[in-house]
């Protein structure tokens, strides 16, 4: 199946809406979100309306999405950019520009087909094309329950840090960071060894 991979447009927040209760009812969702979706349903027209107008801009967040055939959204990442000037999803404020991957989901009946691999190449390659500054590295977290998910990063060619965080309300739980890092000044993604911690 042939999905195209593009950024979500301004005018499609009831789809982001859509697709992101959608990923919240998912049986993995409490171990891969930090929301509920009790909360993400309560969440007024206004909020999505912005949430997507500023993701299709692409200043600090880019969506992007994985279109089928037939129109339907079969999945999503979101794109955080961070810096010395932009407090981060977890930890502290790095030294350089890196962009964190959030939201990642992909519906039950695209697994399998390539979708989550052209996600996050479209989501590399933004965040390498990213000039002014450059961007170091690309980060993402992930429930250290959530077998599934750590397998698909890992073949993508994401490695971990060593780094973790702990879940707010759940003191019992680790997210575990893993990063792919920029070398040579390339726009490619090539995964090296861990930093000392930003």
């Amino acid at each position: 199946m042939e999905y195209v991979i593009r950024a979500v447009r301004a005018w499609e927040w009831e789809s982001v809406r859509e697709i992101r209760l959608t990923a919240l009812r998912d049986p993995v969702a409490p171990i891969a979100f930090l929301e509920t979706y009790e909360h993400a349903a309560s969440r007024p027209d206004e909020f999505w309306q912005r949430r997507t107008a500023d993701a299709a801009e692409g200043r600090l967040v880019r969506q992007f999405i994985a279109e089928a055939p037939d129109g339907r959204w079969a999945g999503t990442v979101t794109v955080l950019v961070e810096g010395p000037s932009v407090k981060p999803v977890f930890g502290r404020a790095p030294a350089f520009d890196q962009t964190h991957l959030v939201g990642v989901f992909v519906r039950a009946g695209h697994r399998g087909h390539g979708v989550v691999d052209a996600l996050f190449r479209e989501a590399i390659e933004w965040s390498w094309s990213r000039s002014a500054p450059p961007v170091r590295r690309v980060r993402l977290h992930v429930h250290e329950a959530n077998a599934r998910a750590e397998a698909s990063y890992r073949r993508i060619g994401f490695v971990p840090t060593g780094r973790t965080v702990l879940i707010e309300g759940d003191p019992d739980s680790l997210e575990l960071e893993f990063e792919v890092r920029r070398r040579n000044g390339l726009g490619r993604a090539v995964s090296g060894p861990a930093s000392p911690r930003t």
